[in-house]
């Protein structure tokens, strides 16, 4: 099964799933919830990022559940459709260019968010089990810590480990890892800030700015 699994995600087939993937990925959810909800250009406040979290901490509470709503679907409506149409591999990786989409669109020139909530969509759409400890710890280390990006980046390192333990698929365990390396990249100036003592807590604001 592994054997035909794997041939069925070779040469067009694997591109196939890959476009599909970072077509998904590509569409500028949190972008869109700014613009319709806030009347703002999110990269032109608080990071500058167009994730979720930004989107959360500009616009409040309403407007952060939009744009993670949205990013959650980008990664879990190819997975969704790569499993029916050709078992977990091929939802991985059109999953994982969902996330890759998602932090270098090319509708917003490349420059997106951090790939969390696309990553998880991807997980709940490959390893629904997975998903939900990942989620757990990651809610309980942002109650603890108030810390976003610490919380999304040991998720981003654990989520490899759990996968190389209970999915025996190669390809899966590749996707998983490169998946988490990314999230990590992406995170990077919040790493240098963390280490400094100078990285913001999980806050948002109540009033459009």
């Amino acid at each position: 099964m592994a054997t035909e699994s794997l041939f069925t995600l070779s040469g067009i087939s694997l591109i196939g799933f890959a476009l599909l993937g970072y077509a998904f990925g590509c569409i500028p959810c949190s972008y869109l919830a700014s613009k319709m909800m806030g009347h703002i250009d999110i990269r032109n406040y608080g990071s500058g990022n167009t994730g979720a979290t930004n989107v959360y901490r500009v616009l409040g509470k309403k407007a952060g559940i939009v744009a993670f709503i949205g990013d959650f679907l980008k990664g879990l409506v190819p997975a969704l459709i790569g499993n029916a149409l050709a078992g977990q591999e091929a939802a991985a990786v059109a999953s994982l260019f969902a996330v890759i989409g998602h932090c270098y669109p090319a509708t917003l020139k490349f420059k997106g968010g951090k790939g969390v909530a696309t990553s998880a969509g991807m997980i709940f759409g490959t390893a629904p089990l997975i998903g939900i400890i990942l989620i757990t710890l990651q809610f309980t280390i942002l109650f603890i810590s108030r810390y976003m990006s610490l919380a999304s980046i040991i998720s981003a390192v654990l989520f490899p480990i759990l996968v190389y333990f209970t999915e025996p698929s190669p390809v899966y365990q590749i996707a998983s890892l490169l998946m988490g390396i990314l999230v990590v990249f992406r995170h990077h100036s919040n790493i240098r800030k963390l280490l400094k003592g100078e990285e913001s807590k999980m806050t948002s604001k109540k009033k459009k700015p």
